[in-house]
């Protein structure tokens, strides 16, 4: 269906370098001309807060898994209202920025643009425009910094953007068609990102009576004299996990403060940038400290640890990767606080009881997995180049879309609107884990 969409019968100049044509009757002016900076400030902090992220734009916070500290108080917060551009001054040239469809509150440090008149663009259109990659790189040219890491988009940049205006009635139908499309490319995800899951249970049953029951199946069984361990194999040592491995928290590393380089910066949620230093020479372990607590990552080379996260400092004579197992296998949920960001403390994790075998049963017990989980990984790998394919295919439809590429207005004329249309990027988003996303609400809290 979509694969019929056409070009528009006639296009003209643009005047714009980075947007050569557009159709005839759209128009395009600098933002000033139709926003103007807002600067209303929270006399008590007590609205809304919301989350600015280049993925899903301006949402309520509460409908995120972010890893975060909270503030004590939000007095002073810029407040925001349906209609007004939010911009994530720091992270612009991510693209962080959307249009608020919310009353609340967001960091000081941001920018919020509200329309001199009603009218003149549909909200949701310019939701889907300004995260476009043709926007990103024009973000990107119109900040000002040192290195990538300190642009800034500062308030007489922004406004001085071009944005494309359709007629109303022709953004309205964009709208639709593009939201016609978010609903069905997001039951696909969905239905992919299950079969994930699924997968996942497997390879993670695989994972767990490894660890625990060994990889020879004719290996006898002794009392473990823990109750909820049960027997374990004979041969196997009883211990607290401080004297199987020794974890200690990451560093920080603010991201104003990183030089590009070859070694990864490792946070709760994973690789989230590379630095030209590392402080833990590889292989390493590390695990979430707050927010992805569950989360294991196994790092090959040198890398420098984040502050979110807490890593493997002494593997106390085991093999690295038997110690990453036995962390994914453990449960840190039950060693989490109940606080508003969930976290590990390492001196609980030292108290969790496990079973260690001797190093060349831990070999074995590593190949086991790796050889019991190939096929599982290719397929976990194959349905999650996939879902990337479709979701690269949706961000070409909506720049091709809103930028005046394809003509919509037939095909988007026979559909019906979709109501509270779920967007594709909360669908294609790992749950716990935007990197980025987390960085960015971090930088907030500091701003």
């Amino acid at each position: 269906m979509i694969g019929a969409l056409s070009p528009y019968p006639e296009m003209r100049p643009s005047g714009i370098e980075w947007l050569p044509a557009l159709p005839q009757g759209w128009e395009i002016h600098r933002a000033k001309y139709s926003f103007k900076e807002a600067d209303d400030r929270s006399e008590a902090g007590g609205e809304e807060l919301l989350s600015v992220s280049h993925k899903t734009g301006v949402t309520p916070r509460s409908q995120k898994n972010i890893t975060m500290f909270m503030a004590e108080s939000y007095e002073g917060h810029k407040v925001c209202r349906p209609g007004d551009i939010v911009v994530n001054t720091m992270w612009a040239w991510m693209a962080a920025i959307g249009v608020s469809r919310h009353v609340g509150i967001v960091s000081p440090a941001y920018g919020i643009y509200r329309p001199r008149a009603s009218g003149r663009f549909e909200p949701k259109f310019l939701d889907y425009l300004l995260r476009t990659e043709v926007y990103r790189a024009e973000y990107l040219r119109s900040s000002r910094g040192v290195t990538t890491s300190r642009l800034r988009l500062y308030p007489p940049d922004f406004l001085n953007i071009p944005l494309v205006q359709p007629p109303l009635d022709e953004q309205r139908l964009i709208v639709r068609l593009l939201d016609w499309h978010g609903a069905q490319t997001a039951k696909l995800i969905r239905a992919k990102k299950k079969i994930i899951a699924l997968l996942n249970e497997q390879r993670q049953a695989i994972i767990h009576r490894a660890v625990t029951r060994g990889h020879d199946t004719n290996i006898r069984f002794k009392p473990s004299g823990i109750p909820w361990l049960g027997d374990v194999p004979e041969g196997w040592e009883v211990k607290r996990l401080k004297w199987a491995m020794r974890l200690q928290r990451g560093f920080d590393l603010p991201a104003d403060r990183r030089i590009p380089g070859p070694h990864p910066v490792v946070s709760s949620g994973g690789i989230i940038d590379y630095h030209v230093d590392a402080r833990v020479k590889g292989p390493g372990v590390v695990m979430g400290r707050y927010g992805s607590t569950d989360a294991v990552f196994y790092i090959e080379h040198d890398f420098w640890p984040h502050n979110t996260s807490l890593f493997v400092t002494d593997f106390c004579g085991n093999l690295p990767w038997w110690c990453f197992y036995i962390l994914r296998t453990i449960s840190k949920q039950d060693h989490s606080s109940k606080a508003a960001v969930p976290g590990v403390d390492r001196k609980d994790l030292f108290d969790i009881v496990v079973a260690v075998p001797p190093r060349l049963e831990q070999s074995n017990i590593v190949k086991g997995i790796e050889d019991s989980s190939r096929d599982l990984n290719q397929a976990i790998t194959t349905i999650s180049l996939e879902i990337g394919r479709i979701q690269e295919f949706r961000a070409r439809l909506i720049a091709d879309v809103v930028t005046g590429k394809l003509d919509v207005r037939a095909m988007a004329a026979t559909m019906s609107e979709v109501p509270d249309a779920e967007p594709i990027e909360d669908v294609g988003e790992d749950d716990g884990f935007d990197g980025e996303h987390a960085e960015m609400e971090g930088e907030e809290v500091a701003a």
